[in-house]
Order: structure tokens, then C-alpha cells, then sequence
């Protein structure tokens, strides 16, 4: 009887665990290669039988005088047709009259085997089909240019199976019903190219104001690279990027061999020029606030075929008749100052701090010349526009608007602000210093708070643009965007409510089906009521008495003037109870506008604009008490660094304040005497690391004392 032995026992074990594990791994795999095998002539046999299928689809009957009426049109809020995506259609061109050259680039991009396939390319059906299942969505397309004027001419722009086989089938009819280059020549008519281009002959007309006779090979080979993303690779949109596009193009030519290398290299070194006044233009009646549109829609899931050619009725949020009213003020405040040139420019940005609707929307002021957003793309200094993030962190850390503050010179470390004009008055109430832009009070206040509650204030009210952890932002030496800053001062009108403006309304389908409608809008709670409350009063007395006087509307309203140092920029921002309105001045090149300041040119655009965006609403007040007539102020501007933190304010009452009027000038505009950024000398650099903080009070600086 043999004996037991553990480790053979072990051994045993180990041998048959193995094996089990290999033989498991190999069914694993060999159920893994059968399921592949089934799976592989399934899709083959499915594609045999389609293509049995389309060997036998009919021809469609009359197709080469079929005219497509797919046109999608954007409305404002009240029904004006502010834009449509025919506004370029030129008179259809026939196949001999476009170059060679041209019909070669469009092959070359879209369809390389279009004179060698019936309508589909399987190929490329089968690769597509492969890469939508690994994504678990239709993320390629694989369609021919018979595919493509299938869709163009019959079919939406939906990102489905059922789509796609609809397509397929239509093209296999298309090619019984056209030759080649009947096919070719209804594509290079209808194919949508980008700013309202239709067809190789209107982008030859919209881009380079040229017949297609005298185009040159890069600007042939610009057009064949547009059809992709006709938005993303339009030269008046993203100039560098249709470049690049425009050179894949050539360098496709010449893989197939239809240009040689040193054609390629010479048209890729070709500058382009553009024409000066695209004729799409003049018939879009809100150019900057289209383009949003057309990104929201993009965040929404429409592509931008579906856009352009899908037939949509689309009701947007804006308010056409301030809209018009802010194009004319635009151009003729703005000429009233001598600011004529091209890089002159101002921007306006309008919406409802009840609903979020976007009402009025501006990126400049001639769309022609520029179509750089300055809205949402332009980061400029906001000077004392910036002001109120500090008021409010101070409301915040306990002070009110009948506080007294020394309006004195003042310095911390090497910074030395100056206000305008070198004017200084003394003590005075915190909402005076507000009214009249005192940046000493400015300066004051930030080191009062600390920069870091002056940021944070900043980022929960909306602004999202990068931050300087530094002291001069007090006086506005950071760059902001307008959409930003005019979204904050909306929490103030609101009673705290941060609301995330929007311009849609409503998708319909060229059926009138309803394919989306806005939700309400996102509302966020990020002040206290009292606290929106206390800053709109302290704003209203910009208005009536201060920097912003002559952005009166005569009713109830509050703002704030801008201007940075040297008057490279100037700002306006400003609301009542239902509208919030920002409006930026200044050189693109970033020059001098002579003494241009926020109080003069953006306060009256913003007054006209704001005089017919508020009518629907009457003379509406906030639903805030007068908080200057029921917070009593005490003294804080004697103050010492004292450890003794149990009492910071004397007890005298402040008297009825005094006021500071702006002198008005008979022969100009009113001009303000805005606070600007500070005169300036090396800056505190504070890097990431947080200021210090006391869990109690600590005092306002007074003048003299040295940081």
C-alpha cells in the first residue's frame, strides 16, 4: 500500500487546475471565433443581398429637373426672419463650365472611387459599419457623393441605420437615373460650402467674389475642402484652419496623381484673399447671434448639415427690434466719436436675468469686416466695470453702504493707485466711493477682504476666465469676457439668482414637428437676497449721480462705468428688474482710444439699447427697500492692525450724504469721470499661496499705511 504524500497530492492539483484553465480559455476563444465567423457571413450575406437588392431598385423618373426646397430659417422671438440658408444661390452652372481641376479636388476629398462605384462603395459601408459598433454609435459616415446628393436632395441629416440604408438605396436609383457627370454636376450645384453658400459657384462668389473661371488651384482646392464641416473650415470664420484643410486637399491631388509636387507646394504657398464684402451678409440681420445660435444647436446634437439643409423652422430668443436699435447705435455713437476705422469696435450683450433669453447680441460692428466674436471670444481688462465683485465681498464680511471709507491716497507695497483726475474727498460713505469709482476705496477694500474672497466672489457670480491673484484687480487689470461679466451683474437684478442665458426657443421640422423646446432655465442661488439688494442700491446712484449718468433710461436702473488704464478699453453693464445689458468699447490692436472712458461712449449705446429692450416692461422698480436709507453706517476708516477684534465702528451716525455731479459739457456727450486703473508701477506678485485670514474683522486701511 503506497504511502500518502502531500506534496504529489499538491502537484496533482496544480496539473489539473491548469488544465481545466486551459481547456475553459479555449472554448472561451473557439466560442469567441464561431460567434465571429457567424457574425462575419451574416454581415456578408446581408451585404450580397443588399446589393442583389439595389441591382434591381428602379430609376427615378424626371430626377435631373428635380429642384430641392429644403431651407432652414431662423426667426426672432417676435417672427422676423433674421436668417435663411439660401441667401447665396446662384444660377445653376453647368459640369463643362466648372474647371477640371475643381471637379478633381471635390474627388479627390469626398469620393475617390466615384467613377468606379454604382452609387455605394460596400468597402467603405462595411469599415463604417465596423467603427459605429466599436463606438456604440453612428460615428462615420462612409458616403459617396451620390450618397451624399441623395441625402441633399431627398432625406434628413439623422445619424441612423435606417438613414443611412434609405441613402444607399436612393443612390443606387440616382446612378440609373444620371450618368456620371450629370451626377457630379447636380452635386457641385446644390453642395452646401459654408456662409450661405450653396454650390461651387456661390462659395467662388461668397469667399473670393470670382466666377469659377478665375479661380486659381488654391482657392479650387479651399471650396473642395469644405463640404466636410462647411462652419469649422470657412475661411471667414477660422482662416488658419481652412488652410490646413485647403492643403489636405492638395496633398490628395497629388496622391492621385493629378497634380505633381511642385503644383502642390506652389498653390500650397498661395496667399488668400478673401473678398471684402461677402453678399450672404447683407441679408443676415443678427450675423454674431446666429453664429451662437448655430453652437448652441451644435451642443444640442443637430450637425450641421441638419442646420443648413434640413428645412427647420427655428425660433430663437432675441428681440429684433432692440437688436436693431443696438446695429445702428453701434455704428452711429461710435462714428459720433470719431471712431470710424475698422479697428474701432464696441459689443453688446443683452439677456433676462427672470428667463436667461439672450435679447441682443453684437460681436461688433460690421460682421463683413470681422466675424471675431467679441462677446464670448474677447478677454479685455473691465477697469472699475470690475468693482462690484469687491463691494460685494465686502457687503459679505459684514459692511454697508453708509460705512464711512477714507478717500485718500494710498499705497500697498510698491502699488500706488490714483483716482481720476487725482481727486480725492476725503471720508465718505462706501456707496459713494462705489458712485464716483474712487480707486483708493477700491484698493482699500481688497486688502479689507483679501484677494482670495474677491476671487471666489468672482467665480461663484460667473466669471470664468483666469484670475490674477494680485491687488490690482480691484481696479479691473484682469481680462474678462463681456458675456461673463454681463451674466454676473444679472445676479444682482435677480436677488441672487445666477440664470445661464440661452437663444433657442423652439426646433421645428420643416413638417412643424416640434424636434426640441428649451427647458426652463438653468437658476442657481449664489447671493443673498440682501446682499443683491444692498448693491443694486449702492448701482442705482451710478446712474443717477455718478460715472453713469448718462446712460439714464428715466426709469429705475443701476450699473457701472469701466475704464482701463491709458482708456484701451471702456465699459458699460447695467440693468433693471427684467434686462441686463453690457456693452464693451475699444481698439482690436488694443491702442489708445484718446480719453475715451466708460461714462460716455458705452453708457449711450447702452442707454438706446436699453430704451427699447425695456419697454415691453414699463417703468418697473426692484422689489428691494432703499437698503442707503435703512443701514445705518458707522466710521471704519480710522482703524489700527489692532488685536482687540471685539469692536470695529464707532458710533456716529453718517448725516444725508453729499453728492459728487459729473459736469456735463454743452457741446459733447456727457463725460465721466470714471475711476481708471491704477497708474502703474511693478505688482505684488502673490503666486498661488492663500492670504492669511483672521476669523475675525480686520480693520480698513487707512492712508498712510504702508503694505
Amino acid at each position: 500500500m503506497s504511502r500518502y504524500n502531500k506534496n504529489d497530492y499538491e502537484d496533482f492539483k496544480t496539473r489539473v487546475s491548469k488544465n481545466y484553465k486551459e481547456e475553459s480559455e479555449d472554448s472561451i476563444f473557439d466560442t469567441l471565433k464561431r460567434l465571429l465567423i457567424v457574425g462575419a457571413a451574416v454581415v456578408l450575406g446581408g451585404l450580397v443581398s443588399l446589393k442583389a437588392y439595389l441591382a434591381i431598385v428602379p430609376p427615378i423618373a424626371n430626377l435631373s429637373e428635380f429642384r430641392p426646397n429644403m431651407v432652414t430659417t431662423f426667426y426672432s422671438s417676435d417672427g422676423e426672419v433674421i436668417k435663411t440658408f439660401n441667401a447665396c444661390t446662384f444660377s445653376k452652372v453647368s459640369i463643362k463650365d466648372v474647371p477640371k481641376e475643381l471637379q478633381q479636388a471635390i474627388i479627390a476629398t469626398e469620393d475617390k472611387n466615384f467613377y468606379n462605384h454604382n452609387g455605394y462603395d460596400l468597402f467603405g459601408l462595411t469599415r463604417s459599419m465596423i467603427e459605429n459598433l466599436i463606438a456604440g454609435r453612428v460615428v462615420q459616415g462612409g458616403s459617396t457623393i451620390t450618397q451624399q446628393l441623395s441625402r441633399m436632395l431627398f432625406l434628413s441629416n439623422e445619424q441612423t441605420y435606417s438613414r443611412k440604408l434609405k441613402e444607399i438605396i436612393i443612390a443606387a436609383k440616382i446612378e440609373k437615373s444620371l450618368n456620371k457627370n450629370q451626377i457630379l454636376e447636380m452635386y457641385l450645384n446644390n453642395v452646401y460650402l459654408g456662409s450661405g453658400a450653396y454650390g461651387v459657384q456661390g462659395a467662388s462668389q461668397t469667399y473670393f467674389n470670382k466666377n469659377l473661371n478665375q479661380l486659381t488651384l488654391g482657392e479650387m482646392a479651399l471650396i473642395a475642402g469644405l463640404p466636410q464641416a462647411p462652419s469649422v473650415y470657412s475661411p471667414f470664420n477660422n482662416l488658419n484652419l481652412a488652410i490646413k484643410r485647403r492643403n489636405r486637399v492638395l496633398e490628395r491631388m497629388y496622391k492621385m496623381h493629378y497634380i505633381d509636387k511642385d503644383t502642390m507646394k506652389k498653390a500650397q504657398e498661395e496667399k488668400v484673399k478673401l473678398t471684402s464684402m461677402p453678399k450672404y451678409y447683407t441679408l443676415n440681420k443678427a450675423p454674431y447671434f446666429c453664429d451662437y445660435v448655430i453652437r448652441e444647436l451644435a451642443r444640442l446634437g443637430f450637425t450641421e448639415q441638419e442646420i443648413t439643409s434640413g428645412g427647420y423652422k427655428i425660433i430663437t430668443t432675441l428681440d429684433y427690434n432692440a437688436q436693431k436699435v443696438a446695429n445702428e447705435a453701434l455704428i452711429n455713437d461710435l462714428n459720433a466719436w470719431g471712431m470710424r476705422g475698422a479697428n474701432s469696435q464696441a459689443a453688446i450683450f443683452s439677456f433676462s436675468p427672470v428667463d436667461g433669453k439672450i435679447l441682443v447680441y453684437a460681436g461688433g460692428k460690421n460682421y463683413a469686416e470681422s466675424q471675431y466674436d467679441r462677446v464670448t471670444q474677447a478677454i479685455r481688462p473691465p477697469g472699475s466695470a470690475f468693482k462690484p465683485f469687491i463691494y460685494t465681498a465686502a457687503i459679505q464680511k459684514g459692511l454697508n453702504p453708509n460705512d464711512m471709507i477714507d478717500d485718500t491716497p494710498y499705497k500697498i507695497g510698491n502699488w500706488a493707485p490714483h483716482n481720476y483726475g487725482n481727486k480725492y474727498r476725503g471720508r465718505i460713505p462706501l456707496y459713494k466711493a462705489l458712485m464716483v469709482s474712487s480707486n483708493v476705496c477700491a484698493a482699500r477694500l481688497i486688502e479689507y477682504v483679501g484677494v482670495r474672497a474677491v476671487i471666489q466672489v468672482a467665480r461663484v457670480m460667473g466669471i470664468n476666465t483666469p484670475l490674477q491673484y494680485d491687488h490690482t484687480i480691484a481696479l479691473g487689470s484682469n481680462g474678462v469676457k463681456l458675456f461673463e461679466l454681463t451674466r454676473a451683474y444679472g445676479i444682482f437684478a435677480s436677488g441672487g439668482y445666477k440664470v445661464e442665458p440661452y437663444a433657442i426657443e423652439r426646433v421645428e421640422s420643416s413638417r412643424g414637428k416640434v424636434l426640441y423646446s428649451a427647458p426652463r432655465a438653468r437658476v442657481e442661488k449664489v447671493l443673498d437676497t440682501e446682499v443683491a439688494a444692498i448693491m443694486t442700491s449702492m448701482l442705482k446712484t451710478v446712474i443717477r449721480n455718478g460715472t453713469g449718468m448718462a446712460a439714464n433710461i428715466g426709469k429705475p436702473c443701476a450699473g457701472k462705468t469701466g475704464t482701463t488704464d491709458d482708456y484701451k478699453d471702456a465699459w458699460f453693464v447695467g440693468y433693471t428688474p427684467s434686462v441686463v445689458t453690457g456693452v464693451w468699447v475699444g481698439n482690436d490692436d488694443n491702442t489708445r482710444m484718446g480719453g475715451l472712458t466708460g461714462g460716455t461712449v458705452p453708457a449711450i449705446i447702452w442707454r438706446d439699447v436699453m430704451r427699447k429692450a425695456t419697454e415691453p416692461y414699463g417703468n418697473e422698480d426692484f422689489g428691494y427697500p432703499d437698503m442707503l436709507a435703512t443701514k445705518k453706517g458707522k466710521n471704519v476708516s480710522q482703524l489700527t492692525n489692532s488685536k482687540n477684534t471685539e469692536k470695529y465702528y464707532d458710533d456716529s451716525d453718517v448725516t444725508a450724504p453729499t453728492e459728487d455731479v459729473v459736469q456735463v459739457n454743452s457741446y459733447k456727450p456727457p463725460v465721466s469721470n470714471d475711476g481708471q486703473q491704477s497708474y502703474y508701477v511693478p505688482q505684488i506678485k502673490q503666486g498661488n499661496a492663500p492670504v492669511p485670514q483672521s476669523t475675525a474683522h480686520p480693520p480698513i486701511p487707512t492712508a498712510g499705511q504702508d503694505f
